[in-house]
């Protein structure tokens, strides 16, 4: 009998132990199986397998808006001053829609009243008399970002075959305004200049006074030197196009935005010729009475501008335009208020590298 108890109180614990279990069980897996619903996937699918380096070669042109333009549009510019650059590039593909690039580049920009100013305009005939020109070599490193339109999840081997983007970045730049020296100066005397016929850096010149002492009274008082190495904010569009298993080709259009307005050596007033130090600084910062348009060669009619004179700071007697070359709030040599912008139209070329994905291989 006492065998019996003892085999039937195990029979019922073992059941009551079981059926605790079994009710436990139950409440994990169906607490398993709401996480499980909840579950989206790893996030970040896009792993280093899929990732890849790239670089490309290819050639820009570089056109210009400022106080040369022939309108007052952002977009006016004249496509017989562009001249053909060259970049090169570095990239890394980071995500399905991202692409990290850094890239060297060259181009020259440049532009001359004589040729952009409508000499009969409202506003441009102000522009033809002023006459003056500038080029400027561009050395410009960026680093931008890429966003893909299409995003790819896969390898560079399922890319799609074309591909809009946008870029922005930030860029680094180098510069040097310059322009041709006339025959002669614009004193009195009209003093032959040895550097007649040559490109001749201005901002050395200091053209609107920025190494004179001008009085607190003069529209440019404070000017300061420009400086030759500046920042500017690429942002653009462009499309790429697979020619094949690791090689694009890639149109894009960028604007820059930049934070100085001294590309082409103008922005604000003229100053008091006798202030410039030489007769070079004072040749090339006023150039209204120039009966040739030094870099064109073009014969200029100025019969309806005709020459006043006024002695300068320094005792001399300059011949000028009226309202151009002499001191006076009025007398504007550019337009401050705004600062200069290039865009860059390139074609390049792109190689990918060392991607680490393999093509599987099947008997």
């Amino acid at each position: 009998m006492k065998r019996l108890l003892t085999i039937a109180f195990t029979i019922v614990l073992a059941f009551v132990v079981t059926t605790g279990f079994s009710q436990i069980s139950k409440k994990q897996i169906k607490k398993n199986n709401k996480q499980m619903a909840k579950y989206k996937g790893n996030k970040n699918s896009f792993t280093s397998q899929k990732r890849y380096y790239y670089i490309g070669a290819g050639i820009n042109a570089m056109n210009y808006f400022g106080d040369i333009a022939p309108k007052s549009n952002i977009f006016s510019t004249k496509i017989g001053f562009t001249r053909p650059g060259f970049s090169g590039a570095f990239g890394y593909r980071i995500g399905p829609r991202y692409t990290l690039q850094a890239s060297l580049s060259y181009g020259r920009l440049q532009s001359d009243d004589n040729t952009a100013a409508d000499p009969q305009g409202d506003v441009s005939k102000f522009r033809y008399v002023r006459n003056l020109h500038f080029r400027n070599d561009i050395w410009e490193m960026a680093v931008v970002g890429i966003f893909d339109l299409f995003q790819n999840q896969g390898s560079y081997l399922s890319r799609v075959q074309i591909t809009p983007y946008a870029l922005i970045g930030i860029a680094g730049f180098h510069h040097n305004p310059k322009a041709i020296a006339p025959e002669t100066a614009n004193n009195q005397q009209q003093t032959p200049l040895a550097e007649a016929g040559q490109w001749v850096a201005l901002r050395p010149l200091g053209t609107e006074g920025q190494y004179a002492d001008l009085d607190p009274t003069d529209a440019n008082y404070g000017i300061k030197p420009y400086s030759l190495w500046q920042m500017s904010i690429p942002f653009g569009l462009g499309a790429r196009y697979r020619l094949g298993e690791a090689l694009d080709i890639s149109f894009d259009i960028t604007f820059r935005w930049l934070f100085t307005d001294y590309i082409d050596d103008i922005s604000r007033n003229y100053v008091d010729l006798g202030v410039l130090d030489g007769d070079l600084a004072k040749a090339m910062s006023d150039r209204s009475q120039e009966s040739v348009a030094a870099k064109t060669g073009n014969t200029r009619d100025l019969s309806a501008w005709p020459a006043v004179t006024y002695t300068g700071r320094d005792g001399q007697v300059y011949s000028v335009t009226n309202g151009f070359g002499s001191e006076h709030p009025s007398n504007k040599r550019g337009g401050a208020s705004d600062n200069d912008i290039y865009y860059v139209t390139s074609i390049k070329i792109s190689y990918i590298l060392g991607s680490s994905f393999r093509r599987a291989k099947f008997r």
